[in-house]
């Protein structure tokens, strides 16, 4: 539902950024934060412990009101659900679930990226929409993008 030239914008801005890390992942929240019905953009980082095997997702950078959920487990919610599937989730209206974390009693819909190096799953790209509904296919197709540039120069 993002318009190709918002997309385009977004993109160009993280590709041209010089940014490395998690200043380069607070720039992209920033720019997707703009885009209309992303209402809360966020990172959530894959908890490195010391054998390397995360069991969940650590609040990184992000642009919107505080959460209480700054760790998740993995399972857990729409975020950790993405994890422990190792795919991406598209949640039309999150009030379907029965699992869900709320970050927001205004929350209804919800779309969660993963970023990966390799197969490795790093973190991923959490966007709450207000709105029913608020994302498609074609948010998608651009945070994959964004989640690729981002993994690219995941470390400081």
């Amino acid at each position: 539902m993002v318009d190709p030239e918002q997309v385009k914008a977004v993109l160009d801005a993280v590709k041209a950024s010089p940014l490395r890390g998690a200043p380069l992942r607070k720039f992209a929240m920033e720019r997707l934060s703009e885009l209309p019905n992303y209402n809360w953009s966020g990172i959530y980082r894959v908890d490195s412990t010391l054998d390397g095997q995360g069991e969940e997702l650590v609040l990184d950078q992000y642009v919107g009101a505080p959460t209480d959920h700054t760790r998740i487990p993995f399972g857990k919610g729409v975020c950790g659900t993405a994890v422990a599937e190792n795919k991406n989730q598209v949640i039309e209206d999150v009030r379907t679930l029965s699992n869900y974390l709320a970050c927001s009693l205004t929350t209804r819909s919800e779309i969660v990226v993963l970023i990966r190096n390799g197969e490795r799953i790093l973190g991923q790209i959490d966007i709450d929409g207000h709105t029913v509904a608020a994302f498609d296919a074609t948010d998608e197709a651009m945070l994959e993008l964004v989640a690729d540039e981002l993994a690219g120069r995941w470390n400081d």
